[in-house]
């Protein structure tokens, strides 16, 4: 298309980097979240083809978007390189959550050790509200969930922890959805986490570490055993 005047010309002229970076940006966001909220499934395939039709971007940006969540662990080249929605094996959910369990595990030992038991323990209690929400849906609770976990490794003050189970944060997701609603919200109670902040606010590391490793057993158990066969 052309431009009236040359000064119109050299706006738009400024433009194309730009736009190719936050096109490459808003495709991994779109992929990501269509993947971490279960509208592509573990096992589906990613045709770079349908997927640039969709997002109305280059199969280029879409291949990029694609590489980036393989490094997140959330897409997998299977037979002829085809890629897939990852899926977890049993024994990788069970790894996953035992790496999870020494994360917060140390993230629980770190506060308890800070001297700012009081506060972070409020902080805890006030996250835990929202998975009591009565208008969150599933995804809203698995936000919650994670959310409080992400903010127990927050709470500990090491970025270094918290940039690696962040990591994970998105297979986690994964699990958790495609376990779907019935399956999965029960692990997701006040109930479940509150024996972690009682530990912390007294003080005592073992115990917590004792419940992040319970809950964390728990739910590997729960999600690699599958959903049950009539």
């Amino acid at each position: 298309m052309l431009l009236g005047t040359e000064e119109e010309a050299v706006v738009v002229e400024s433009l194309p980097n730009l736009d190719r970076s936050t096109l490459r940006e808003r495709a991994l966001q779109a992929l990501r979240a269509a993947i971490t909220t279960g509208r592509y499934r573990p096992g589906d395939h990613l045709g770079e083809g349908e997927l640039a039709a969709h997002l109305g971007v280059s199969r280029g940006t879409v291949r990029q978007a694609l590489w980036h969540l393989q490094q997140e662990g959330l897409v997998t080249a299977g037979h002829r390189s085809m890629l897939r929605v990852n899926t977890l094996t049993p024994a990788e959910i069970r790894e996953l959550f035992r790496v999870r369990a020494s994360l917060e595990g140390l993230a629980a030992r770190q506060i308890v050790s800070s001297g700012e038991i009081h506060a972070a323990t409020n902080s805890l209690r006030q996250a835990l509200t929202r998975l009591t929400d009565p208008e969150a849906d599933f995804a809203g609770l698995v936000d919650a969930d994670l959310g409080f976990h992400l903010l127990l490794c927050q709470l500990s003050g090491n970025s270094m922890l918290v940039d690696t189970w962040r990591h994970l944060e998105g297979r986690s997701r994964v699990v958790i959805m495609a376990a779907g609603p019935i399956r999965a919200q029960p692990l997701m109670s006040p109930d479940r986490h509150e024996p972690v902040i009682d530990a912390i606010e007294n003080g005592d590391p073992a115990a917590a570490v004792d419940a992040i490793n319970g809950y964390m057993a728990s739910a590997a158990d729960h999600f690699a055993a599958g959903p049950r066969r009539p």
